[in-house]
């Protein structure tokens, strides 16, 4: 039997603005409903209004929306949405590249799914379910990959267990049993593990990013502090960069980014280093003609936004304190809570702290294989601003 959230008088506008979160205040009343059902949400006077994964009794966003109104919902809508997802990527050229071969499948909201992530790294697929609802119908969604990517797929494998964490959900192969493999990024290679790697093994949001980095490296220094695997790194040595240091609080991360400059050809020009990144930036040669800050997401919450504006703050602060005049600084944020113009402003007060003059030459964001619902603002999470540092 199919549960029922009604929602209180007046709170439908979000829904007739396609916004696919409901949250628990727009609710009058609900079924009992377990984490991950599918659940009915009606106007207070009785109209389907949509239907969604059901999230918890206890959480703020408590239904993540898949269809809106009447509109039919059963085995033929999960092959259109996943197929629409898939149809993009060969729209824009993915599926035809030499220079790529690892890009974003499926994001989420972005591609009418929310709660579902699946990213392809050549022939292999690594699926994140950040929704019960979704993990539930994992099984379907790899039998319609299957059914639609054919050859092109080889392995599945379900990394859900790092993103539900508290749940009885353990990551794990779907098909086939490959762990890693060397995949191309605009002609550069890198050696990605989605067993052991972080999210789901790269970090694919900064593709556009990294090309710009490598257009403008040629004959400097750079930092690429938050490194991980070494992505702006490789694309600094690539560009013809004299020097790069990276630098992890992860030595694991290290060793990556070293195999990774290896691998590219450029191991002489690099070099990593274990440190955390704030006390590295106190200390920091003086001489860096480019920087990259790409940290970790501050605000993963709403209520922790605050304290993670103070940390973008201090980061850059300390950042631009040490850099000689001309320098230039490519500055993340990954953090969904924190908005563009929370960001710039953040940047902003850094400045004013350090008392330097400071020019945004372009504001960075997210590639077309994360495309973003105009109807969800909150999709564009991946924030970032080239500066010039006076």
């Amino acid at each position: 039997m199919v549960k029922h959230i009604q929602l209180a008088k007046g709170k439908e506008k979000a829904l007739n603005r396609l916004h696919p979160w409901i949250f628990s205040g727009a609710i009058a009343r609900e079924d009992q409903a377990e984490e991950g059902d599918l659940v009915e949400v009606l106007s207070f006077d009785g109209k389907r209004l949509a239907i969604g994964h059901y999230q918890s009794p206890k959480a703020s966003i408590r239904v993540k929306v898949l269809t809106f109104g009447y509109e039919d919902f059963d085995d033929n809508w999960w092959r259109k949405q996943v197929h629409n997802a898939i149809q993009l990527r060969k729209d824009l050229g993915y599926f035809d590249s030499k220079e790529t071969n690892a890009f974003r499948l499926i994001y989420g909201e972005g591609d009418g799914l929310p709660g579902l992530i699946v990213d392809q790294y050549d022939h292999n697929l690594v699926i994140q379910c950040h929704t019960l609802g979704m993990y539930n119908m994992r099984h379907k969604i790899t039998s319609i990959l299957c059914e639609l990517l054919g050859d092109d797929v080889s392995t599945i494998y379900d990394k859900s267990g790092d993103s539900l964490k508290g749940h009885d959900v353990e990551s794990g192969f779907l098909i086939g049993d490959t762990v890693e493999a060397d995949i191309r990024e605009n002609g550069s290679s890198f050696r990605v593990n989605w067993v052991t790697g972080q999210k789901t093994g790269f970090f694919l949001d900064q593709r556009d990013n990294r090309a710009l980095l490598g257009s403008m490296s040629d004959g400097k220094k750079v930092l690429n502090a938050f490194a991980y695997s070494g992505g702006f790194s490789v694309f600094a040595l690539k560009g013809g960069a004299a020097h790069v240091d990276s630098v992890d609080l992860s030595e694991k991360a290290c060793e990556l980014a070293d195999v990774n400059a290896e691998i590219n050809g450029s191991a002489d020009k690099h070099r990593s280093i274990a440190s955390d990144v704030q006390a590295f930036l106190k200390d920091m040669d003086k001489d860096y003609d480019i920087v990259i800050l790409d940290p970790p997401a501050f605000a993963k919450r709403r209520k922790a936004v605050h304290k993670a504006v103070q940390a973008y703050k201090r980061l850059n602060a300390t950042a631009m304190k040490n850099m000689k005049p001309g320098t230039l600084l490519f500055t993340f944020s990954c953090s969904q809570n924190v908005t563009t113009q929370m960001f710039t402003d953040t940047i902003r007060a850094a400045a004013i702290e350090v008392g330097r003059p400071v020019q945004i030459l372009q504001e960075l964001r997210q590639p077309n294989d994360h495309p973003e619902n105009i109807f969800f603002p909150e999709g564009h999470y991946l924030k970032g601003l080239l500066l010039r540092i006076g």
